[in-house]
């Protein structure tokens, strides 16, 4: 649970993130990180349609520039954008200001209000500065889909063990998590539908 769910340490020490949204409310959100990529986001995109549903994509900003169209598809189909980086920085292995200007670079691509940290690494320093710019968002679970040991069925059985109201779910649009997810996300969306929850965007 420990890494699934993020613990009290965490959501304390950034407080003003967004872990969770209302607990009150029947209601998921689904997020994407590390994209856009050929062959797996516009599977994303093809499935959601499917299951008609919205997303929130946090894109590396390196990988916008190098698929523009899409990225702009994303946008298109009526999800929502985040920064994730230029170059999915890990804020614990970069200075404050090679760390802050990474995240204005992919800026200038993603042009949006919400910012994710890659792995959720975030000094406090670059933290407070971000914070004053972008709503800081994290996640209420994280189905560990990029763990290459892990089966398929465990990443859906995750979803289905920890999601809860008001639940942020992080899978990813990665070549390293394409197989899990491709698995696990359309079977833990419709369990989730059948179970009575409504998806919204960040």
């Amino acid at each position: 649970m420990f890494i699934e769910q993020p613990g009290w340490l965490l959501t304390t020490l950034y407080k003003s993130a967004v872990w969770r949204k209302n607990p009150a409310e029947k209601k998921i959100y689904l997020t994407f990180d590390d994209g856009p990529i050929p062959g797996v986001t516009p599977w994303v995109l093809d499935m959601l349609k499917e299951l008609g549903i919205k997303a929130t994509f946090f894109c590396v900003g390196d990988n916008v520039r190098k698929y523009p169209e899409i990225f702009e598809r994303i946008k298109a189909e009526g999800h929502s954008v985040g920064n994730h980086t230029f170059n999915h920085f890990s804020g614990f292995h970069w200075d404050y200001e090679t760390y802050i200007k990474n995240v204005n670079e992919a800026d200038l691509l993603i042009q949006s209000n919400l910012f994710r940290p890659p792995r959720g690494h975030l000094t406090w320093l670059q933290y407070r500065r971000l914070r004053k710019k972008y709503q800081v968002v994290m996640w209420d679970l994280i189905t560990r889909d990029y763990n290459v040991s892990l089966k398929p069925e465990k990443i859906l059985n995750i979803v289905k063990k920890y999601a809860r109201n008001g639940s942020i779910i992080v899978f990813h649009d990665s070549l390293k998590s394409e197989r899990n997810m491709k698995y696990a996300m359309p079977k833990a969306v419709e369990w989730l539908l059948a179970e009575g929850y409504k998806f919204e965007r960040l």
